[in-house]
Parts: structure tokens; sequence; C-alpha cells
């Protein structure tokens, strides 16, 4: 069985293609952009930020594999296109996705090797033309669906009417948006999502159960930097850093309504007299004047490079994802492989268990949160029996997971075969 994938951007660090390439079933890898070794190598010494993020489109694992990309045309785009403040993203994303299946559907008219024994997988907003075609075939799809849709925007609103003055822009979605989505859904033999949560979401508009697949997030640690060091604690448990006076919190990732920072906020305010802080790192999407609210004990440091990102990681005691809508939020994750507890939502990817690697509290429910980490702050020991658990959780969302997931999908599709 031949997998064609097509994807806008490096997605999921192009998990999806890498574990088809690494089973020999990857037929080609259709992306916007797949930088070559000169751009690889200018941006390594260039402060330029489009350059650094253009050579990011790229992955050693899929040197081999068959690429087809739009490098000009994209890198046209990119520099013309660049995200601004104050403007409404969700127009540009439609026209984005619209642009690239049409090329996708252009270049696979020229294919001679389509048929029932081909697999299109492709990720939302970015498919519909392609799905239309690849149908019309008689290719089997597989659409990825990356968020839970009309029932995030609608809890982003509610959360804005709930707090007036904390977004720095309101959300306005246009139902072109989705429209284009529910036609991709329509067109699909499966829709792949990352989480039960979303799962129950597309249930509630209208995607039939026996289209819908959830499929973990795939993460790999990979190297670690030399200071990262296990070591052992009084008990002889593993720890990652020695025992601290103040509990570390760390919230990472783009501070916004949706993540839930203002309940944390609250949570930091009913635990400002203990010994605990809060560390935001992220791109600020709140007011000022909303941040200006923070307690004492939570700091927001803004945006961070990747090797900064390694660094927080490495000082905290505890990670937060107060979040009330995410598709999976592979954050947790990489949290996890740094040995960090995690203490988050059900409105995300399962990923922690209860108690054992972190805590599960109801979204919206800032006095759960304190609670969560007044036991850490109560019980020390809840660190050092939760961290191994955490490491050891990581290794449950393996690229050869993944793989064995999407053969799953496969045989899935086989079955309802003629």
């Amino acid at each position: 069985m031949n997998w064609i994938c097509s994807q806008i951007g490096a997605r999921e660090h192009y998990a999806i293609p890498r574990a088809l390439h690494e089973d020999g079933r990857l037929a080609t890898l259709y992306t916007d952009y797949w930088a070559g070794a000169l751009v690889r190598a200018v941006a390594s010494t260039s402060g330029v930020g489009v350059l650094r993020s253009l050579a990011a489109r790229f992955d050693q694992e899929l040197a081999t594999a068959a690429i087809c990309s739009w490098n000009t045309r994209s890198l046209l785009s990119e520099m013309t296109n660049r995200p601004r403040n104050g403007v409404n993203l969700y127009p540009q994303f439609v026209e984005t996705g619209s642009v690239f299946a049409i090329r996708m559907r252009e270049r696979l008219k020229r294919r001679q090797d389509l048929s029932a024994d081909s697999i299109l997988f492709a990720y939302d907003t970015g498919a519909l033309e392609a799905l239309d075609y690849c149908r019309s075939l008689g290719v089997r799809c597989i659409l990825g669906q990356i968020d839970p849709n009309r029932v995030e925007v609608e809890l982003v609103r509610e959360e804005e009417k709930s707090w007036p003055g904390w977004s720095e822009q309101p959300m306005d979605v246009p139902e072109a948006y989705f429209r284009r989505r529910e036609q991709e859904w329509a067109l699909a033999d499966i829709v792949m999502v990352n989480s039960d949560f979303c799962r129950e979401a597309l249930l509630k508009q209208g995607v039939p159960d026996a289209k819908l697949a959830v499929v973990p997030l795939c993460f790999e640690a990979g190297s670690r930097p030399p200071s990262f060091r296990l070591c052992q604690d009084s008990g002889g448990q593993a720890a990652l850093r020695p025992p601290s006076s103040v509990l570390r919190v760390l919230f990472l990732g783009q501070v916004v309504l949706r993540k839930g920072i203002q309940y944390l906020m609250e949570a930091a305010r009913i635990l400002k007299a203990e010994n605990i802080q809060f560390d935001v790192v992220g791109p600020i999407g709140i007011s000022e004047a909303a941040v200006k609210l923070a307690p004492k004990n939570m700091v927001f440091h803004g945006r961070a490079t990747r090797d900064q990102t390694a660094n927080w990681y490495q000082q905290s005691d505890v990670f937060v994802l107060p979040t009330l809508s995410d598709g999976f939020a592979l954050t947790q994750l990489e949290a996890m492989s740094f040995g960090l507890p995690v203490v988050t939502t059900p409105n995300c990817g399962a990923v922690v268990s209860d108690g054992v690697d972190g805590f599960i509290v109801p979204p919206r429910d800032a006095e759960a949160l304190a609670r969560a980490f007044q036991r850490y702050l109560s019980e020390p020991e809840l660190l050092a029996s939760q961290r191994p658990a955490a490491l050891e959780k990581v290794k449950q969302f393996s690229l050869d997971h993944l793989a064995a997931n999407l053969q799953a999908l496969e045989a899935r599709l086989d079955s309802r075969s003629p």
C-alpha cells in the first residue's frame, strides 16, 4: 500500500511521513517548502528569522524520500504574508489552504500510479481540492484534523465575554473557514484526530462516528543538552534537579485565553503567600492591562527560542497546561521528556495519568489548579515519584507507536473495501 502525504509546513516534525518512510510505505511527500542544503547552511549562520523558519522545513530521516515542493512560490508568500498584529489570519488560512490543495491536485493529475491501492493523507484546510480529485479515482483518503473546529471557537468566544478586555484580538472566524473543513470531512474516508476531546467535538458537529479515528501525536526526546543529567535524591528515586525551596511551575506556549492563562493567574493569586513561582513563557496574546493584573509570584518572560525552552524545562519542577481546548498539546510530552509532572485538563490529548505523572483538573477551575500545586508544596515526595513516571510515559508516544497506529488505519480502510 502506497501512501501520499500532504502538509503545509513542518507540522508535527513530519512525523506521519517519517513513520511511513521508515516502513517503506511513503510514495511521496507533498509540501509547500522543503529546505535545500544551501538554505540550511546560510540559516545556520544568519540571524534572519524567515531563513531560520524555512530551514526548519527539512528532516534528515526524509532525505531519501520522494519530496515535491513549491519553494519559490512559498518563499515569496512567506515574505509577503507574514502575520501582523491586529490582522485576522483566518481568511488567509482559507486562501493558503486552497492554493496549496489546488497545486497538489494539478501535480497529482500527472501521476500514473494512483489507484484504489493508494492512500492520501492530508491535513485539514489544505486538502479539499486534492481530496475531491483523489476520491474521483477511487483513492482512499485520510484527513488529519488538528483541532476541535467550531467547538474551540465557541469556547474562546465564551471566555472573551467572561474576561472582557483580555484578548488582544477578538475571535473572528469567517464561515468560509468552517465550510471548507466540513467539506473536507465529507470527502474523507477517515477523519483522524489526536484526542478523545477532539473526537467528541467533531461528533457534535456531525462527523459520523464510523469516520473518526483517534491517533495520538508522536514525540521523540532526541539528544539532551550536556547539562541534563539524572541524579539521585535522598530516597534513591530518580530526580532531575536538586530540591528547591521554591516550587517552580512552568507554563510554556501561547499566552491566550484558550490556553487557560486567566485561570492560572487566579490560581497564582490564591497561592500568593506560598513558596511558589509561576514562569509564563511564550508569545503573549492577552492585553497589557491583563498582564498587569498578575500577582507577584507570576512572571511573563515572552517568546523563547528552542534552546531557551530546554533551559526553562530544566529549571522547573512542574509543567502546567490549563487548556480549555487543544487538539493534543505536544508540550505536555516535551515537558515529561525532561521529567516534569504535568498538571492539565481533560480538554487535550490523553497523556497524564492522574496522580501518577501529574494531575488532571477540570477546565476553568482556578481553585482545582491551586489545590494541585498545594499538594506538591505539602507533599514533596510527589515530585520524587512522579518525575520517573513522567519519563516512562513519553515512551508510549514513539514513532514506532505512530507507525503501528497508521498500519491499523490502513487495515481499517482495507476492511471497508468491496
